[in-house]
């Protein structure tokens, strides 16, 4: 059984704001109703400042309780203060969330991110940013790069992971990818002799190198391989190819990298 604050159950008993805003500035939306859970909130906004705000929400009294307490933290503030409210800051308002519902106070703070952005005429995040990262776990704000480095620090397991950065400690919607991360990165306890790490390099590169080099009358063969250091001959079209140095590096370092070790470094033999 959750235990809830008594700021939640006030919340979800009384909420705040509810409703809609004829002629709002800006509109901002998060969840779907297939997940359980929608919230649409409206904002009314002079001068840059959020004058009144209100939402319509579809989902458990933590979904409303979150989008409640969120429409009274930001009536008042400008745009720009309200920007920096997180999903931890909606949580903590409400004296904290079970971390099975922490996903609600992300949904406040999508729809209000996404209203702001309305407002301001600015491109869906999902469009935008290639280079940003990735988030896996919304609930704790917690980057595939994070988990990866736990990961490689020593964490085995799902449960080693939430103690490190809680991570799947709240809603579980990211512990498939999670999971995923674990059985990439986890080290192996065997480790491959010189003989075994050289065969399997020749492996990814044939299996998986040669194929799609060849489809444009390419190929590669290896050289040589000192330590991490692997040197590869590109042959066919490959060796003429003015894009060779990317294709080193983006796709054959890559592949190395994943399959073999991650601290691969390839090196061309002209």
């Amino acid at each position: 059984m959750w235990e809830y604050s008594n700021k939640v159950k006030e919340h979800y008993k009384n909420p705040k704001n509810v409703g809609s805003i004829e002629n709002a500035d800006a509109i901002g939306e998060a969840g779907a109703l297939a997940c359980g859970d929608k919230l649409k909130i409206y904002l009314k906004i002079d001068n840059g400042i959020i004058t009144d705000a209100k939402f319509q929400t579809f989902g458990c009294g933590s979904a409303v309780a979150s989008s409640s307490i969120l429409t009274e933290m930001i009536i008042g503030k400008t745009v720009e203060e309200a920007r920096k409210i997180t999903n931890k800051d909606i949580a903590d308002e409400l004296d904290g969330l079970p971390p099975e519902k922490m996903h609600c106070s992300v949904m406040g703070h999508e729809a209000l991110e996404d209203a702001l952005k309305n407002y301001f005429g600015e491109e869906k995040e999902e469009n935008k940013k290639e280079n940003a990262e990735k988030i896996i776990c919304n609930c704790f704000g917690v980057s595939e790069a994070e988990i990866i480095k736990a990961i490689k620090d020593g964490a085995k397991t799902l449960d080693d992971i939430k103690e490190i950065n809680y991570a799947g400690g709240g809603c579980a919607r990211c512990v498939p990818n999670i999971k995923m991360l674990l059985d990439r990165y986890s080290k192996k306890d065997t480790q491959l002799n010189p003989v075994q790490f050289i065969l399997k390099i020749n492996k990814v590169l044939e299996t998986n190198v040669a194929g799609e080099l060849g489809k444009d009358s390419g190929g590669i063969e290896l050289v040589n391989v000192d330590n991490k250091d692997v040197y590869v001959k590109l042959t066919g079209t490959c060796s003429s190819c003015k894009n060779a140095a990317l294709t080193l590096k983006n796709f054959v370092e890559a592949q190395l990298r994943e399959h073999v070790d991650e601290q691969i470094n390839v090196i061309e033999v002209k």
